[in-house]
C-alpha cells in the first residue's frame, strides 16, 4: 500500500527544536518532490518547505525562513524537517506530502497541496513555556 508515515512532533519550549521524519513505503521517494506542511489551530494549512527529487529546497514562509531546514535522504526513503528556534506560533499539526506527477530534471517543486499525492496523517508539534 502507498503510504507516508510523519513522526518526531510532539512538545518543546520556545527556543527548542524538533527533527520531523517522513517515510514513505509502497513505493520509491526519489522519483518524487516531497513537501512540508503545517496547519495551526483555526488556520489554513500552509506550505511550509519543499524539496526537489535532487534535494534542491523552496522555503515558503518568511517565518519560517532560517529556522526550518528540510532536507531527504533517498536512500532511506526519508524525508525531514528539522526545527530550530521553535515559537509558540509554530504549534500546529505538520503533514509530509510527496508528488506523484514529479516531472524529470530535479527542479519540481509545486506549492500548493493540490499538487501533492501522497499524504501523511500528520504529527502534532507544541510549543509553549
Amino acid at each position: 500500500q502507498l503510504q507516508v508515515v510523519e513522526s518526531g512532533g510532539g512538545s518543546a519550549q520556545p527556543g527548542g527544536s524538533l527533527r520531523l521524519s517522513c517515510t514513505a513505503s509502497g513505493f520509491t521517494m526519489e522519483y518524487y518532490a516531497i513537501g512540508w506542511f503545517r496547519q495551526a489551530p483555526g488556520k489554513e494549512r500552509e506550505g511550509v518547505s519543499c524539496s526537489t527529487t535532487i534535494g534542491v529546497t523552496i522555503n515558503y514562509s518568511d517565518s519560517m525562513k532560517g529556522r526550518f531546514a528540510i532536507s531527504r535522504d533517498n536512500a532511506k526513503n526519508t524525508a525531514y524537517l528539522q526545527m530550530d528556534n521553535l515559537k509558540p506560533e509554530d504549534t500546529g499539526i505538520y503533514y509530509c506530502a510527496v508528488s506523484r506527477r514529479t516531472p524529470t530534471g530535479g527542479s519540481y517543486c509545486p506549492e500548493r497541496g493540490d499538487d501533492y499525492d501522497y499524504w501523511g496523517q500528520g504529527t502534532q508539534v507544541t510549543v509553549s513555556s
